[in-house]
């Protein structure tokens, strides 16, 4: 089987001025596809840009905020006015502003959901009318295992990463008939957001090592959709959401509840829903 590329594709990374962004962008374009390469700090941006064009490839340096809807409109149009179309979209832009729950602020958490949520609802939506009108897409979102199995001093992170979980499920339901897959890494990876939190560890973390999964996931021949990848170190697994058998009563009360909880959290025998209708038709294989 022949080298994946992306020859004649258009991708939108976003904050692709340095870290996870920058190994994206890097890869993408070394196999062919055309790269807007998105970050507020422009000057990050204009560098990625360049190394991109020093060895060979093509890329624009793009600046706006992902944060609002009207940015994310411009950097779609961005694209579309450089290379014609867009075909990819790679949601990476995040930042980090930790602090336990109880000391958390609006300061605190509105701006760490506008740019991980937030910033993936505005540039995915006008690039959704784009795919679907071209009867394809790819989209990676980045979430993260704080959002996935919760993290000290991170709710609101957390928060924004699970919310990205839930927006990836959708949109591979939406964009089905469309020729448009949807997936999500979480990645671990040594960067300016993780070398203080990942200490000596990091080194063995390259943010090289999460872009070729991100690579096949904007691939034309991923055939797979709605799923979220666990990447780092050279490791990939995929992440999912588990339903138990369960426990029945038809004269459920409080304390039939607490005394069969062993048996409703129970394991053997999960399911692996894949649709709220796939777990209404579990619950009700369940009933009398």
């Amino acid at each position: 089987m022949g080298e994946l590329r992306f020859d004649g594709r258009v991708a939108v990374v976003t904050g692709a001025g340095g870290g996870l962004g920058r190994e994206h962008a890097l890869l993408l374009a070394s196999r062919g596809a055309r790269v807007v390469v998105n970050d507020v700090d422009m000057v990050a941006a204009r560098s990625t840009a360049e190394a991109i064009h020093d060895a060979g490839g093509t890329a624009e340096a793009d600046g706006e905020s992902v944060s609002t809807p009207e940015g994310g409109e411009r950097l779609v149009a961005h694209a579309v006015d450089a290379f014609g179309r867009v075909d990819i979209v790679v949601n990476n832009a995040g930042i980090l502003r930790d602090k336990a729950f109880h000391n958390l602020t609006p300061e605190l958490v509105t701006p760490v959901l506008d740019v991980h949520l937030g910033g993936a609802f505005w540039v995915t939506r006008p690039a959704w009318a784009a795919m679907r009108a071209q009867g394809y897409g790819r989209v990676v979102n980045t979430t993260s295992s704080a959002g996935l199995l919760g993290n000290f001093g991170q709710a609101n992170y957390a928060a924004a990463k699970m919310g990205l979980v839930g927006l990836t499920r959708t949109l591979a339901a939406e964009g089905a008939r469309h020729g448009i897959k949807v997936n999500a890494v979480a990645p671990l990876a040594r960067t300016t957001m993780t070398e203080a939190l990942l200490g000596p560890l990091g080194e063995r973390l390259a943010p090289g090592l999460v872009a070729p999964v991100v690579a096949w996931l904007c691939h034309e021949e991923c055939g797979v959709s709605g799923e979220t990848y666990s990447v780092g170190g050279g490791r990939v697994a995929r992440f999912f959401i588990g339903l138990t058998p369960g426990w029945y009563d038809a004269d459920l009360t409080p304390e039939t509840v607490r005394d069969n909880l062993e048996a409703i959290g129970a394991e053997a025998g999960y399911s692996v829903p894949a649709s709220p209708a796939e777990e209404l038709g579990a619950i009700f294989s369940r009933l009398p």
